[in-house]
């Protein structure tokens, strides 16, 4: 038991670690860990009950978070930016300006991802058209 105790989180880790060995998808695998600890350390009398008690109250607290609602429109923000040919237009035009220097490429690459970050404000936006344009 006192090496269970002692021992909590490197066993934690190994057991995400076989959850994603045996095929299950990232959220699924930290939920089911976390949950799985969260039990074993009530059983443990680790932690207290009330914190689960808790629980539904933190999801919806979670969900009903204003500033997460702008994540799915910045990220059809870039892909409407790759689909109409922005992007690929900006990244064009770009390359042109800096063509000439040495390296001109990797800068056009970089202003361009730049001003990408700046008009759709999440960096997944960003990779998404950058991916596709590159």
């Amino acid at each position: 038991m006192e090496f269970l105790i002692a021992n909590l989180a490197p066993i934690m880790f190994a057991t995400l670690v076989l959850f994603l060995l045996l095929g299950f998808p990232v959220a699924f695998a930290l939920a089911a860990n976390g949950i799985l600890y969260g039990l074993v350390g009530i059983e443990l009398d680790l932690l207290s009950p009330a914190l689960f008690q808790a629980l539904p109250q933190r999801v919806f607290g979670i969900i009903s978070n204003d500033t997460l609602l702008a994540v799915p429109f910045f990220t059809l923000m870039g892909l409407v930016l790759e689909r109409s040919g922005m992007a690929e237009d900006l990244l064009e035009t770009i390359g042109q300006v800096f063509g000439p220097l040495r390296g001109g490429l990797a800068i056009a690459v970089v202003f361009v991802g730049a001003m990408l970050a700046a008009t759709t404000g999440v960096v997944s936006a960003s990779v998404i058209s950058m991916g596709l344009i590159s």
